[in-house]
């Protein structure tokens, strides 16, 4: 995933490749009084093998704080807008290759998935030599 501002995943289990549009991040306690980061996104389809279409739609991703602290200081990573868009970004991608919780707006990020996107986002690529 190049960007998490808009980005393409998929296939879901349909076949079908989603786009998603980052639309805002901020912190949850202004809007629903939780000590999470909320990343919203903009998400639809355009069809695929069975030719359904999805219109767009709303997913909040939610982190909460304590566990990005954690993730942030166990992968040696700044907590920034911009990590925090990406891991959340990574969520919804997955979200939507297995579609699970696909059927709901807001999804809070478990803490262990948290650290997995982390260490995917940080890790070096590995070289490979032939």
């Amino acid at each position: 995933m190049e960007s998490y501002r808009k980005f393409q995943a998929g296939p879901d289990p349909f076949g079908r490749i989603w786009n998603a549009e980052f639309q805002w991040l901020q912190t949850a306690i202004s809007i629903r009084h939780s000590d999470s980061v909320d990343v919203k996104f903009v998400v639809w389809t355009e069809g695929g093998e069975s030719g359904d279409a999805e219109p767009k739609q709303e997913r909040v991703i939610a982190m909460m704080h304590p566990d990005l602290l954690w993730v942030t200081k166990e992968v040696n990573h700044p907590l920034t807008d911009p990590f925090c868009g990406k891991l959340a970004a990574r969520h919804l991608a997955k979200m939507i290759e297995t579609f699970e919780d696909m059927d709901k707006t807001l999804v809070t990020v478990s803490k262990g998935e948290l650290l997995a996107y982390a260490q995917g986002l940080t890790q070096a690529p590995s070289v490979v030599y032939t």
